[in-house]
């Protein structure tokens, strides 16, 4: 998992061969004007699932994984408190995975949390466990899905 201030992005382009685009795709666009929905930039592999998340406490965010994407979450409208755990500490072990939406879903709370304001973004890679959108109000915010 990774934290940081969307000015510092471009630092990890590096980490996958899709980010370069994905960044480019981000300092490229007005990302509060866009639209709630999905942008495919390159096919299944690369795309922007823009979203208004609704009121949800630490008690109604369940935790995730994904086998198959890495996740940017970008917070647009207001501070979105994410959750985190390993993956590998995630609960239960055996957990059903749904390949059709690259997700797992796991049961409990997290083991730490952390604030992610407009400005910011949070990396989640396959190993992290994280469970995002816990808000006392929504927030609009920008998702890219990378092929890990």
């Amino acid at each position: 998992m990774i934290i940081d201030k969307l000015e510092n992005i471009e630092n990890y382009a590096s980490l996958n061969p899709l980010f370069a685009q994905a960044i480019d795709f981000l300092r490229s666009h007005d990302l509060h004007a866009l639209e709630v929905g999905k942008t495919e930039l390159k096919g299944k592999d690369l795309f922007v699932n823009v979203a208004q998340t609704k009121t949800k406490a630490k008690e109604d965010a369940k935790l995730e994984t994904h086998r198959d994407f890495i996740d940017i979450q970008i917070p647009l409208s207001g501070t979105e408190i994410m959750g985190y755990t390993a993956a590998k500490d995630c609960l239960p072990a055996d957990a059903p995975y749904h390949a059709e939406k690259d997700i797992t879903f796991f049961e409990g709370l997290a083991e730490s949390y952390l604030e992610v304001k407009p400005g910011m973004f949070a990396i989640f890679f396959p190993q992290d466990g994280h469970a995002p959108g816990i808000t006392p109000d929504g927030v609009k915010k920008v998702i890219v899905k990378v092929k890990a």
